[in-house]
């Protein structure tokens, strides 16, 4: 039979002393942080966007085509796109007309040019890649801080083997494109890139 057997010990205190300097730095720390924090008049989410909050709004005006080729459904597309990248990731609500933000411009060009020029065996020019470039002018109109505002012009493309017509590629190609598009006038606008 085994016995269990019970050690005694002797109780042990252990002291620790704080440097009062060590305290008064600390506390000097903490309380800078949170002076610094309250201060901060910047909403992040999730998206990269850093817009102040008291920027609730944002109103989209439809971006017309003035292109000298037309894609009849580039201005919806892009106008519906726009709306659904502000809406769905900063949180701003859609207005129809006046917002705290505010986007206008035109779709400004559509252009296809051949790349990569070579040779055939004959000595024939030939492009073995095209590029569709989309150009729209954008002016942004901050109403709570008028030094954000901007007038610029933003360019995207798509480039796609020369043995398809435009017409095999032209849906994915505008969907790339807008999304790019989009994405760089969020960047600017909100994003502050």
């Amino acid at each position: 039979m085994h016995k269990n057997k019970t050690y005694m010990g002797k109780s042990s205190k252990i002291n620790f002393r704080i440097n009062p300097l060590y305290l008064q730095i600390r506390s000097l720390l903490v309380v800078l942080f949170l002076v610094a924090a309250s201060g901060c008049k910047i909403n992040y989410t999730m998206s990269g966007a850093s817009i102040s909050p008291d920027v609730k709004t944002v109103f989209i005006d439809y971006f017309r085509n003035r292109a000298k080729v037309i894609n009849p459904t580039l201005s919806q597309t892009f106008t519906e796109s726009m709306k659904d990248k502000f809406v769905n990731e900063t949180g701003l609500t859609l207005n129809t007309d006046q917002g705290d933000l505010e986007f206008s411009g035109e779709i400004t060009g559509y252009d296809i040019r051949p790349l990569a020029v070579q040779k055939t065996d004959t000595g024939m020019d030939y492009a073995a890649m095209n590029r569709l470039t989309v150009t729209v002018k954008v002016v942004f109109v901050n109403n709570k801080d008028h030094d954000q505002d901007f007038n610029t012009t933003f360019s995207a493309y798509f480039d796609y083997d020369s043995t398809k017509q435009i017409n095999q590629v032209e849906a994915e190609a505008v969907q790339v494109i807008n999304a790019q598009l989009i994405d760089d006038i969020f960047n600017k606008s909100v994003a502050n890139w």
